[in-house]
């Protein structure tokens, strides 16, 4: 009989040791390492190949059926991969896994949804009011992580789903469902039967109050994919990043809009983030970015106040970096001549969403200049550039998809660097500045 391997377990990090430690070896906490009997001691040596050598599988990306979800996947799911969904609670991480199985399912291609927080009557009449109620869709209310496993080794689905893992355990170990220990074990347990058998599994994890992944780090660790489901439960719209993603890009972005029927994609999210900007409105520019493949325009929104009635001017920065901002502040005030420094200054992209890239930039100090001189952007001009600390405007790239979508849209007008102004080729007129003063003149002459 195989001799079984004591090791002791950092509960907070995942440090393993044969001996016992009072301090933890990895981060260093003071009573967070635990004994754990470990797999039978002496299995034998693991194959060791030259890279050349080690056979790639077959397999390929397997399509949801929804186009934003496989967009933030990377195009889909890996075989074998094991994904992270987060997300506020009531924000529609259950509807949309409930939506992408029913996708998924299919004569012959069973799916397995297992829910540790909802009876199957509870799933039924939401499948009822989605219209998810495919026969190769399978149920199972289970929270012992066991148990569970051995019904997918029985099902053999093409997807297993956990919603969520930190309502799963394991018998074995004396902590609650939920705490560091059952969560790091069982999420060992899911990556290593998806690995085995080549299944993907997508688990459901709570996040904190302070809006992180509720248990160990060790979790996002082992996964191969973490998406966030981010958006206000008191607004329609949703969006859905890639944090991590071993298989693709973490700059796509998935859009939805959720109505009575569940979550419905958002084909055009340019014109999502746009459809209540106010054309005549100062400290407001529209600059074009990209999320990994994907161009979208958004608004940059500017509030420059009058002097700072408490001494010390206040600098707020929503969707853009704040040091970004303060940078093209300093670089405002230093070649334009312009007086911020005991302004109170608030930046905002509209919409929920981000600047990515240097490549809003520009925008972000356009709306700046507009709302100090409270004039308005010109009408149908969309603005793009990198700026530096010695005021030039720099060239970004992808800059024909960026003026496709932008003339998709409507714009007639775009001022970006003399570097893209060459190799641009688009239906817009293009107005190239070499500076930021330059610029201004170009959009406020």
């Amino acid at each position: 009989m195989a001799k079984i391997a004591i090791q002791h377990v950092c509960r907070e990090c995942g440090f393993r040791t044969a001996k016992w430690f009072g301090k933890c070896g990895g981060c260093g906490a003071f009573g967070s390492v635990e004994e754990k009997s470990g797999q039978p001691a002496g299995r034998g040596l693991s194959a060791v190949l030259p890279i050349d050598q080690v056979p790639l599988s077959p397999g390929r990306r397997e399509r949801t059926g929804i186009g934003e979800l496989d967009r933030a996947l990377g195009g889909g799911l890996v075989p074998g991969a094991v994904v992270l969904l987060a997300g506020d609670p009531g924000i529609g991480k259950s509807t949309l896994l409930l939506s992408a199985l029913d996708r998924l399912a299919g004569p012959g291609r069973p799916v397995l949804y297992v829910s540790g927080e909802e009876s199957l009557q509870q799933i039924r009449l939401r499948g009822e009011r989605l219209g998810t109620l495919s026969p190769g869709l399978h149920l199972a209310a289970e929270t012992d992580a066991t148990v569970a496993l051995d019904h997918a080794r029985k099902l053999r689905p093409c997807v297993l789903a956990v919603d969520s893992i930190q309502t799963l355990g394991l018998c074995g170990l004396e902590s609650a469902p939920g705490s560091v220990t059952q969560v790091r074990e069982v999420g060992h347990r899911l990556v290593a039967f998806a690995k085995e058998t080549g299944t993907p599994v997508i688990l459901v994890g709570h996040v904190t109050k302070e809006g992180s992944i509720a248990g160990p780090r060790v979790l996002e660790h082992l996964v191969d994919t973490v998406l966030f489901f981010e958006g206000d439960r008191s607004h329609a719209y949703r969006v859905l990043r890639a944090h991590k993603n071993r298989f693709g890009s973490t700059n796509e972005i998935g859009v939805f809009e959720m109505q009575s029927e569940g979550l419905v994609e958002v084909p055009n999210p340019s014109a999502l983030f746009l459809a209540e900007r106010s054309a005549d409105a100062s400290g407001s520019a529209v600059v074009a970015v990209m999320n990994g493949s994907r161009p979208l325009l958004v608004e940059v929104q500017a509030l420059v106040a009058g002097s700072s009635s408490g001494g010390s001017p206040r600098r707020t920065a929503i969707g853009v970096d704040s040091g970004r901002v303060a940078v093209l502040t300093a670089v405002l005030e230093r070649k334009l001549r312009m007086m911020l420094a005991d302004k109170d200054i608030y930046v905002n992209v509209a919409g929920g969403a981000d600047l990515p890239e240097p490549a809003g930039d520009l925008g972000v100090a356009a709306a700046l200049v507009s709302s100090s001189r409270d004039r308005a952007l010109p009408s149908g001009t969309v603005v793009l550039g990198e700026v530096g600390l010695a005021g030039e405007v720099r060239a970004v790239g992808q800059i024909d998809q960026r003026l496709a979508e932008a003339a998709q849209l409507g714009f007639s007008r775009c001022v970006l660097p003399k570097g893209n102004r060459v190799r641009a080729g688009s239906a817009l007129e293009l107005c190239g500045v070499s500076n930021v003063g330059e610029a201004m003149d170009a959009l406020f002459a």
